[in-house]
């Protein structure tokens, strides 16, 4: 048997992935979370806004690293006090459970985001770029980062920022899974909001991959984006997944939809990731839309 990994979230879109992605690698997969996704063999159900059913983690599971991805994360959510009641105080619950343990994991890696870095337009932001979140669901995770280097002295943390990523099973209430079901059902219209957003778009199936390939090297200490370093706006995708789909749709701009802390621009640096993982090829988003709307 290979090492042992608990997912949190691993019922979610993300989780889903990450789990399959290090069980075809050998590992021990356990996922945790309020309930176990489809494709789950160990599971534990805790609620991090609940510290004693964050027991087994220390006492059952001992995992050799933790990917922590369980989080309230679309930024649209009604109820901000979710953002800070899970994201940032639900994730030092799950720290003080892990220090609480006679073991030591090897890696406990904590998904934050990109959308800390908030409205910035020039160029691609490194890890370096100075936060300036625009939205609850941001500085909640900001707020986890600041949160988790309190911690580093006692557990090997590492902190990832990833930028958009889609694929087959994401939410509608996200963008590009939205357009795409509306392409589907061949429908005439779709109401979105602001189409000259530009985002650095990635593949759920690499993003999976990035995580497995940081748990197997421990980079202790770091704080690494998740992104492709290409910018799309909605436009493109749009073009791109009628163009693929065969089916043209007409475009409204529904003022309902356009945020007034919209985030215009967000780009990745990619060097750090890959110099961490390698230059291996990763799926372009036209790839990505063909898959999602090719999927049974």
């Amino acid at each position: 048997m290979g090492k042992r990994v608990l997912v949190t979230g691993s019922g979610g879109f993300t989780g889903r992935f990450v789990c399959d992605e290090f069980t075809r690698a050998g590992w021990e997969v356990w996922g945790a979370g309020v309930q176990p996704g489809p494709n789950a063999t160990r599971f534990v159900a805790f609620d991090l806004k609940n510290p004693a059913t964050l027991e087994p983690i220390a006492t059952t599971i001992k995992p050799d690293v933790v990917v922590h991805l369980a989080a309230t994360a679309f930024v649209g959510h009604g109820d901000p006090n979710d953002f800070y009641q899970t994201n940032t105080l639900g994730t030092r619950n799950l720290l003080e459970a892990i220090d609480k343990g006679t073991y030591r994991p090897q890696c406990v890696i904590l998904a934050s985001s990109a959308n800390i870095y908030g409205n910035r337009l020039a160029g691609r932001l490194d890890e370096a770029t100075a936060p300036d979140p625009v939205n609850d669901y941001a500085v909640s995770k900001l707020a986890m980062e600041y949160l988790a280097r309190l911690w580093m002295e006692r557990l090997p943390i590492v902190i990832v920022r990833p930028f958009n990523y889609t694929g087959v099973g994401q939410s509608r209430d996200f963008l590009i899974p939205k357009i795409v079901a509306h392409i589907r059902a061949q429908s005439a219209v779709i109401e979105l909001g602001n189409l000259d957003v530009s985002r650095d778009f990635s593949d759920v199936r690499d993003i999976a991959r990035y995580y497995r390939m940081l748990a197997e090297q421990a980079p202790v200490g770091e704080t690494i984006n998740f992104c492709s370093g290409r910018l799309y706006t909605l436009r493109d995708v749009i073009a791109e997944a009628s163009t693929i789909a065969g089916h043209a749709i007409e475009v409204q701009v529904n003022p309902a939809f356009v945020r007034g802390n919209e985030v215009k621009e967000l780009c990745g640096d990619p060097q750090k990731l890959q110099r961490l993982v390698g230059n291996a090829k990763t799926i372009a988003l036209p790839d990505t839309l063909r898959w999602m709307l090719t999927a049974p």
